[in-house]
C-alpha cells in the first residue's frame, strides 16, 4: 500500500463530475472532490485530495484522467519499501511527464536516462542543460507553477481504498 496526492490544478467546470467519477472508479470509493474556483482563469475549477491504495494507484489515476482535454493535473505517489515513488504532471500543451522519486520526493534520474540526455546533447553544454531540464520536468513545472500558487491554503481530504 502507498499514498499520494491528486492535484487538479485547473479543469473546465463541465469536466468536474467526470474527473470525480474517474477518481472514484480508480480508488473504489466515492471521491467527492471539493471543487474551488481557480482564480487564474474564468470558468475553471481546481481540487486536490490525498489517497491511499495499491502501488499501481498513481498510474491508474493518470490513465483515467489523461484523455480529458484542458485539464492540468499532477499525481504524486510516495515511495514504499518495495517501489520507488512517482510524480506525474500533465498539461494540455505538454502532455504527461513521469518522474521517479525517492523517499524525500526528489526526482531520481537513472544512469540510462542521463546517458540519453548526454547522447542527444552531444558536446553542446546548453543542450545538455536543456535535456536534463526536460528529464526533471522543468517545462511542466513552469506551466503549472502559477496554478499551484493559486491553490495555497486549500484544505485536503484523505480517501482510503479498502482492499
Amino acid at each position: 500500500m502507498t499514498q499520494g496526492v491528486l492535484y487538479i490544478h485547473s479543469a473546465p467546470r463541465a469536466l468536474a463530475p467526470h474527473i470525480d467519477w474517474a477518481a472514484s472508479g480508480v480508488l473504489g470509493v466515492p471521491s467527492h472532490l471539493r471543487w474551488e474556483v481557480q482564480p487564474l482563469e474564468k470558468g475553471l475549477l481546481r481540487s486536490e485530495m490525498t489517497w491511499r491504495g495499491r502501488e499501481d494507484t498513481g498510474a491508474r489515476l493518470v490513465s483515467a484522467l489523461r484523455g480529458m482535454p484542458e485539464v492540468r493535473f499532477e499525481v504524486t505517489q510516495e515511495a514504499t519499501a518495495h517501489a520507488d515513488g512517482a510524480r506525474w504532471s500533465c498539461t494540455p500543451d505538454l502532455g504527461i511527464h513521469h518522474a521517479v522519486t525517492d523517499h524525500a520526493g526528489n526526482i531520481v534520474l537513472t544512469e540510462d536516462h542521463l546517458r540519453g540526455c548526454m547522447e542527444r546533447a552531444g558536446s553542446d553544454a546548453r543542450a545538455l542543460q536543456r535535456e536534463i531540464g526536460i528529464a526533471l520536468g522543468e517545462p511542466w513545472d513552469e506551466e503549472l507553477e502559477l496554478y499551484r500558487h493559486a491553490a495555497e491554503g486549500v484544505p485536503m481530504r484523505w480517501l482510503q481504498r479498502v482492499v
